[in-house]
């Protein structure tokens, strides 16, 4: 019996192909979405996060079936390519799931699962049609969009709250943008002019999120106003300290990695790169809720930042 015909084997078949290093990246969009929603989060909110990582975990798999072909030259390890889970399994699992993230977010409201119908749609179009053409980056940019509103039409239950939550849904989806325009190349890497765009990038929505440059106001609900009103030097300075701070760990997880693709476009370092971008997103999600006045979310969206390396080690994120 081989390795790959045990249950321990195809668990970790299994968990390559949903690369479950990356899913750690995917909650906090929806915390974030409820903070720039001005709704304070709830169950819906959690059917949310469920809803997209329903959604998330299907465009993985989807995106290993459409590319299968060009896996079996490329990248034979992977789980289609050497056999260990058939394309037949990888398809039923991709509908499967968009099903369950789109019941998810029927269970959260009429306004989510509309969000989320749009999100499924976007998704099954990259993997299907867009991903490996000029325009990938912008329909995956579009998806993480999407995922942020997804939080906030499922909290505020309405939709006009993506109206709001637009200005941070857009720094994630351009964020999105440069990491898939680095990924293009990491297979075959040779590029410098994605990893230094993704750079710029990082630099602008760092500085952005972090205030030290001028960005779309942040509207905040009644009761954040009144706490981000001027009052004790304390609080005040420990609020902008938040925001500062995981403004920075976002750029510095992010950027280094970027630095060294640009320096050495080798496949490996492009790939680092790629993953660094990935768990970059989880210090951003967390930052954005700062800037919204929402620092529980924020806390509990950085909390998986020691999860999401520590799973890196096991399993790859791209």
């Amino acid at each position: 019996m081989t390795h790959s015909r045990t249950p321990g084997g195809r668990l970790a078949a299994w968990a390559e192909l949903l690369r479950v290093s990356a899913a750690f990246s995917v909650p906090g969009d929806a915390l974030a979405g409820a903070a720039a929603s001005g709704a304070r989060p709830g169950p819906r909110t959690l059917l949310a996060a469920g809803s997209s990582l329903c959604l998330y975990e299907a465009g993985m798999v989807l995106n290993d079936w459409a590319d299968r072909a060009e896996d079996r030259a490329e990248r034979p390890h992977r789980p289609l390519p050497s056999g260990r889970i058939s394309p037949a399994a990888a398809l039923t699992a991709a509908t499967g799931l968009t099903a369950a993230g789109l019941g998810l977010a029927a269970a959260a409201g009429r306004p989510a699962l509309t969000t989320a119908s749009a999100l499924a749609a976007t998704v099954w179009l990259y993997d299907l049609k867009l991903a490996g053409t000029v325009a990938g980056p912008a329909g995956m940019a579009a998806a993480r969009t999407l995922d942020v509103l997804l939080g906030a039409t499922a909290t505020a239950r309405t939709g006009a709250a993506a109206r709001t939550a637009l200005p941070a849904a857009a720094l994630l989806g351009a964020h999105t943008y440069a990491v898939t325009s680095v990924s293009r190349h990491e297979t075959r890497g040779g590029s410098t002019r994605a990893p230094l765009g993704a750079l710029v990038t990082t630099a602008a929505t760092a500085a952005t999120v972090a205030g030290l440059r001028r960005g779309a106001p942040t509207r905040l609900p009644a009761d954040r106003r009144e706490a981000a009103a001027p009052g004790p030097p304390g609080p005040r300075r420990a609020r902008a300290a938040a925001r500062v701070g995981l403004a920075g760990l976002y750029g510095a997880t992010a950027a280094v990695p970027y630095l060294h693709a640009a320096l050495n476009p080798s496949p490996p370092l492009t790939q680092r790169a790629v993953g660094g971008g990935i768990r970059a997103m989880i210090p951003l999600q967390a930052a954005l809720s700062a800037r919204a006045g929402a620092l529980g979310g924020a806390l509990a969206t950085v909390a998986l930042v020691p999860l999401a390396r520590l799973a890196a080690r096991k399993v790859s994120a791209t």
